[in-house]
């Protein structure tokens, strides 16, 4: 085996290794501030909002937009229309399957985390654009359905593509360098707007051994943006640029108008593992916690397929986004 080769196999198989040692490890639960970026007059305040955005990408690993732009309207009818899609029988949500290696369509249960071995308890609906033919309800099923969750998806990445700004600022590239690199206009566009239905929790229900609504893991795009709801808590992340010693774990407050973002393995990689991917998950309700469903969104920034990922420093051989992605997909979903 080449060199390169090598590197590239020991980089995947420390983060598996990782994954699985957070998940076996008996961690105590710490107050760590999430730092929370205020992007407003975002082009006057370009300098200090990089540097805010790559000091917390850096040294915590989560985030938190505030002042974003993105209008909370878009927020809570795409919240809206998810629970529509959710509250639909399964023989209909069945016609819209997701489909093998394409992160598009619906799924229930199939998502296995290798920090788990267990189904997560949820179910999701990807949208992917190039993907979706034959993937939309029907206007007969859900009347808006479709408008508005475009809608929402080009607004997400618009603001996506605006922090990336900021970090290929940082790492010496041109502005527009991850906006050309996840240019929504192409055939091979990946990036994924998920709508996320955390099931609810009976009383009785015996669940298996290290059940949990999301195993640990690592997202595996280039920044996450995520849109929780308030009062519906469960998202805890493993912050802190020396969390794979002390492995402690914190709560993220789920609130309405903040966006939780945290950088992804391919970011990762490209930054020559400057920008740290972190560990996070979705924990199972406390006794005498609200067990009702728990809905999020997630846009998940992920390279056009045909984007070559390599740093600057070219720490790692270059792969194409396409090949990273299956990679990545295929290490978590059980088919």
């Amino acid at each position: 085996m080449k060199k390169t080769e090598t590197k590239q196999s020991n980089y995947e198989l420390q983060e598996l290794q990782l994954e699985a040692a957070f998940s076996q490890v008996k961690s105590d639960m710490q107050e760590i501030s999430i730092p929370k970026i205020d992007l407003t007059e975002f082009e006057n305040r370009f300098e200090d909002i990089a540097n805010q955005l790559w000091d917390a990408a850096t040294e915590v690993g989560f985030f938190q937009l505030v002042n974003h732009g993105l209008p909370f309207s878009s927020i809570t009818t795409g919240f809206s229309e998810s629970k529509a899609f959710f509250d639909l029988p399964e023989s209909i949500k069945g016609q819209y399957p997701l489909k093998n290696g394409s992160n598009a369509g619906w799924e229930y249960m199939e998502q296995v985390r290798p920090s788990t071995g267990v189904a997560d308890q949820k179910e999701s609906y990807q949208v992917t654009l190039p993907r979706m033919q034959g993937l939309w309800p029907n206007t007969k099923e859900l009347t808006t359905f479709k408008t508005h969750i475009l809608s929402l998806e080009h607004q997400a990445w618009q603001l996506g593509m605006k922090v990336l700004q900021c970090f290929a600022y940082k790492l010496g590239f041109e502005k527009n360098f991850f906006t050309v690199a996840h240019d929504r206009t192409q055939a091979d566009y990946q990036s994924t707007l998920r709508l996320l239905h955390y099931l609810p929790i009976s009383e009785d229900a015996e669940l298996p051994e290290n059940t949990w609504r999301a195993g640990a893991h690592t997202d595996y795009d280039c920044l996450t943006m995520v849109f929780q709801k308030k009062g519906q808590a469960g998202l805890q992340v493993c912050a802190g640029k020396d969390a794979s010693i002390h492995q402690s774990w914190c709560e993220v407050e789920a609130l309405d108008d903040v966006i939780t973002c945290n950088i992804g393995d391919m970011l990762m990689r490209w930054s020559d593992d400057q920008l740290k991917s972190t560990l996070h998950r979705v924990r199972m309700p406390h006794k005498g916690e609200n067990k009702n469903p728990r809905y999020s969104m997630a846009f998940f920034c992920q390279a056009n397929k045909n984007v070559t990922i390599q740093g600057p420093k070219k720490t790692y051989p270059p792969i194409s986004a396409e090949d990273y992605l299956k990679m990545r997909i295929a290490a978590n979903f059980s088919r």
